[in-house]
């Protein structure tokens, strides 16, 4: 993160994402865990934690069980959001915004629908809706 404390703030304040730590150890080295609403997995950033550049990272992906909802959401905090979308093929999506079509699959079909955003710096975030996890998984 280029400006940790940005982060922290989007993520924090803007996304709603519960702050579970922040731990200044020393002047390089912070680290930030969150954890989006309803969720048991979380995200660590801050600064000394990875030798990623700012804004590099793409395709991360955060599970909603209503796109439609989760877009809204998002609007309503003040976050750009594209979408939501399904790929042409109707599989997955491609990365960039290579054959999105507009609206959430016509059958709300679980792992069919997307949407988009970026974080300060530039790293993209997905939201992709599943509502009913395909056997085995």
């Amino acid at each position: 993160m280029s400006d940790v404390d940005r982060a922290k703030a989007f993520y924090v304040d803007r996304l709603g994402f519960r702050l579970d730590a922040d731990f200044a150890v020393n002047d390089g080295y912070r680290v930030i865990q969150v954890t989006p609403p309803g969720s048991e997995c979380s995200i660590i950033f801050g600064a000394g934690v990875s030798e990623s550049a700012p804004g590099t990272l793409r395709g991360l992906h955060l599970v909603v069980t209503d796109i439609e909802k989760a877009v809204t959401e998002l609007a309503e905090r003040g976050v750009a959001v594209d979408g939501p979308f399904q790929d042409a093929t109707g599989v997955f999506h491609h990365a960039g915004t290579t054959d999105r079509v507009a609206g959430a699959h016509p059958e709300r079909r679980s792992y069919g629908s997307f949407a988009a955003f970026d974080d300060p710096d530039g790293n993209s975030w997905f939201l992709q809706e599943i509502t009913q996890r395909a056997p085995g998984r």
